[in-house]
């Protein structure tokens, strides 16, 4: 307006601290291309279900209408196939707002949150946009969470942890029991999330289990999500399972209708599909352990992975690395010094995976992350 000073916006000063986050890259072309597969990002390989779309299209002609925020049906379905009261269920537009409405619930200006690194990237984006300290507590030696590590970082500041089981990015699970001694330890009034967004790919018996855990401690709370086994990535739909005085305040900082009718009701089918989901999902725990062993037998060090994705700590080779993986029809998730996340892919995807690696050994790019060759790769 003339004559009047036009200067910059006034922004949140702590916002300039927080990097973007940074989503899987893109394939060249929408479907990822013949012979390009798409492996950045945590995506089921499989569309949805028939009856999931057969579901979805019933509701497609009332869009006009604002969804029902307590998206009463599926918090039933949900209450009931984990045995839950349904007010301890809360739900998101996805897990990651899920986890956002946990740390805006609990922590704030001066507050500490504390979670392992590497683990979802998004977690100190969200503490910072909170106004809240992330505290990161480096990985085991075998990249899995170092729960002696989080009790000596508990302070009077910390308000809230986050485990992520299966950890993403490395894949790396925690057991019941050890989480159990390290719950028993942890003050009760500072809440406890076992974020369980990759649960399904989990075959592991010994595996902490976060609703036996939500139902024995009263500080406990659980993430899911339908992203990743359900196929429902494009949706966003998400929930917590929480102790009441904690649900009750996840829906005080929850987006109104946050979570659209179409989301609920894809939901819904997707529940009442588990079984056929499942053979999916069996299929893509197939795939995934058949590139790990396939790598651990050429010598690769790769962590046991119960998520649909693995992990290679290729260190200072990681970017190059994944250029060279580009090349050879594979794009993967590089995280900088540190290593790759490569999720498992649809038919096809297993064998240039493990083809693709073997070129990063051929070109010396191996990092930290190949320790001997056996027996089986010498005669290549």
């Amino acid at each position: 307006m003339k004559g009047y000073d036009v200067g910059e916006l006034r922004l949140r000063k702590e916002l300039s601290v927080i990097p973007d986050y940074k989503a899987g890259k893109a394939a060249p072309s929408a479907t990822g291309g013949e012979d390009m597969f798409k492996l950045s990002s945590n995506e089921n390989p499989f569309g949805p279900l028939p009856s999931v779309v057969e579901a979805v299209a019933e509701h497609v002609g009332a869009i006009n209408r604002y969804p029902e925020m307590a998206a009463s049906a599926l918090t039933a379905a949900v209450a009931e196939r984990y045995g839950v009261d349904p007010a301890a269920v809360v739900f998101g537009s996805g897990s990651v707002e899920v986890v956002s409405q946990l740390i805006r619930a609990t922590a704030g200006s001066g507050d500490e949150v504390l979670f392992a690194w590497r683990s979802f990237e998004a977690y100190p984006l969200l503490v910072l946009a909170a106004g809240a300290t992330p505290v990161r507590v480096p990985l085991n030696e075998d990249f899995g969470h170092d729960l002696d590590g989080f009790l000596e970082r508990i302070t009077e500041r910390t308000r809230l942890i986050l485990l992520c089981n299966p950890n993403n990015p490395t894949g790396t699970m925690l057991g019941h029991e050890e989480v159990e001694r390290f719950l028993e330890r942890v003050p009760s009034d500072i809440a406890v999330v076992i974020d369980e967004a990759y649960v399904q790919f989990n075959r592991r018996p010994d595996t902490a289990d976060g609703v036996r855990l939500f139902k024995k401690f009263p500080n406990v709370a659980v993430a899911h999500t339908f992203s990743k086994a359900y196929g429902l990535a494009g949706l966003r739909v998400g929930y917590a399972i929480a102790p009441e005085s904690l649900a009750s305040a996840l829906r005080k900082v929850a987006i109104p209708f946050g979570v659209t009718q179409l989301a609920q009701v894809a939901a819904l089918a997707s529940l009442r599909a588990e079984a056929e989901l499942g053979e999916r999902v069996d299929w893509i725990v197939g795939e995934r352990d058949f590139v790990v062993d396939s790598l651990k037998k050429k010598g690769w060090r790769v962590p046991d992975a119960e998520g649909n994705f693995l992990w290679l700590p290729l260190g200072a080779a990681t970017v190059e690395a994944a250029q060279i993986l580009e090349e050879h029809g594979i794009l993967v998730r590089p995280f900088a010094g540190e290593g790759l996340r490569i999720s498992i892919g649809g038919p096809g995807a297993a064998d240039v995976i493990v083809k693709a690696v073997d070129a990063l050994a051929d070109k010396g790019l191996t990092g930290g992350a190949f320790e001997h060759a056996s027996q089986e790769a010498a005669q290549r």
